[in-house]
Parts: structure tokens; sequence; C-alpha cells
């Protein structure tokens, strides 16, 4: 975009990025993309698209009648926009959800940042690598699939599906095994507790915790993890939930939502653009939104 003064301007080049939801107007990730796409100093606006369930098909082919270099997807789309895109990526195919869109010349691929953004949060922020380790995530919907398939791929020695429903975790245990030898098992939350001592990365992908229920939790006694497994919670707002309190105050590892919403976009941009996003500003950008939220 073209600057005049101090505002930033569109032009009749300007590029054009997205997301497409229902609702949407929650989402943080047009402050945080277009407070990246300013800082690379690219011509490229960051829009959010309301988009019905109704009307899945005419957005994707919207996307390509309008020249949208790029979309990001978020609920309840992920898995309906895979049957008008033109291939996917192996790794969201195993999944079976598509988050990020990415429009070669009219040629639609579909990749899953959720799983890569959570793996590169725990690596760079949690410091562990997930090879060889015994993980076990809480929960049985899109995140935990898009979580627990990348971690499959990653060499892990095995890994537990824990959920209210203990049949959805049971079928996404054999799920992610069948398709990728990985040695997993499903049980039901109330079977946790005896899995935590053997348990090296614990995750959350549960809503309990999210705002405005700040003060729910999962089913933990945190003081039965090793002293070594480190914490970890999806959840972005608050950025530190009651699980992540109770486990620092066992003295263990924590690793917040934060990271995996933003090195998720950055995996986008980095798609789309083939750039090297501003971690720190996309960081700082979502934290200001949160804390505005909170006094909104």
């Amino acid at each position: 975009m073209v600057a005049y003064g101090d505002e930033r301007c569109l032009t009749g080049s300007t590029g054009v990025l997205g997301v497409i939801g229902d609702p949407i107007a929650h989402s943080l990730s047009p402050a945080m993309q277009n407070a990246a796409l300013e800082a690379l100093g690219l011509d490229y606006v960051y829009v959010p698209f309301h988009v019905s369930p109704l009307h899945v098909k005419e957005a994707i082919a919207g996307m390509k009648a309008l020249g949208i270099r790029g979309l990001n997807v978020t609920i309840p789309h992920k898995v309906a926009v895979i049957d008008y895109i033109d291939e996917i990526e192996p790794v969201a195919g195993l999944i079976g959800a598509v988050n990020t869109i990415s429009n070669q010349g009219g040629y639609l691929v579909g990749y899953n940042t959720d799983a890569c953004g959570f793996l590169r949060s725990l690596k760079e922020e949690a410091k562990r690598d997930p090879q060889g380790q015994r993980i076990t995530i809480m929960g049985a919907g899109g995140s935990a699939r898009a979580i627990g398939f990348q971690l499959a791929v990653s060499q892990i020695e095995y890994l537990v599906i824990a959920n209210r429903t203990k049949s959805s975790a049971v079928a996404l245990a054999d799920e992610i095994g069948a398709k990728t030898k990985c040695s997993t098992v499903g049980i039901g939350l109330e079977e946790l507790e005896s899995y935590l001592p053997v348990t090296d990365i614990l995750i959350n992908t549960t809503p309990l915790g999210m705002h405005p229920q700040v003060d729910t939790m999962p089913p933990v006694d945190c003081g039965k993890l090793p002293a070594s497994a480190v914490v970890c919670d999806i959840v972005y707002n608050p950025l530190e939930t009651m699980l992540l309190k109770k486990a620092a105050a066992c003295g263990l590892p924590t690793l917040p939502g934060l990271g995996m919403l933003v090195y998720q976009g950055a995996a986008a941009l980095e798609i789309w653009l083939e750039v090297k996003p501003p971690i720190d500003v996309m960081k700082a950008v979502v934290r200001r939104e949160l804390e505005k939220r909170k006094e909104s």
C-alpha cells in the first residue's frame, strides 16, 4: 500500500489476503496480519470475510475470480473448503482440514498451519522437541486432530487422546494410529490420572479456561506429572489459563496458546508471500488486542 502522510492507502495494485469464517468479527488475525504486512512494507491488505456455511463454494470461487492471493479459513469451514480447492498438502490431507489456502495463479492449494504453528511454538518457546516424547492431548476436536497428526509424524514415542466422550477419543486415536503408524490410545477424561505420571507433554485443546470461563480447567492434578513435563494450553485468551497457573505452581514449565496463534499466522504469510514474518510485531499486536478486549 502507498503511504500518504501517516496513512496507508489502498491502490489499484494492492494485493488482497483474508480470512473466512462464521462468525468472524472476533478474529485477531486482521490486526495481527496487517501489522505484519505494514512492518514488512508490503502492498497488501488482510480482510475479514463473513461467509456462511451455505456460501463456501461461492466464496472459494470468488477467491479465484477476484485474484485474492491467500485466505485463512476458520470455524466452521476448515473441512468444507477441501471440496473446492485443487490440491491439498500432505499433512493437511492427513488431518482432513485446511486453514490456509494459497492462490497460485488460479490454482488453489490447501495447508494446515495450525499443526506446524503448534509444533514451532513447542520447539522455540518451550524448547521441547517432540521426538521420543510421551504425549497426552486433552480434547478430540479439530485442534486436537491437527496437533495429533502433526505430532504423530514427528517420531514421538506414543500419543494418548483423552476426551470427555471416550468414543470420540478412541475414534481419533485409532484414525491417527492407522494413518501414521504411531502408537496411540484413546481414553475418557476420567482415566487421565493414571496416564499423567508417564506424560512428557500435556496439551489442552478443549475450551476449558477460555474467556469468559476463566476459572475452569480440565480435570488435571498437575502434581502427578513428572517434574520435567511441559504443560501446554492452546487457549490464548487469557494468556495464562487456570491450567497453566496450576502447572506453574507445581514448578512445571508451561506453554500458552499465544505462540500457536502467531506462528500459524506467520506460516500462512510465508506460504503466500515467501517472506520472513516479524514474529515480535505479531505477538505484540495480539497482546495489545487482548488487553483492549479485556478493558471493553
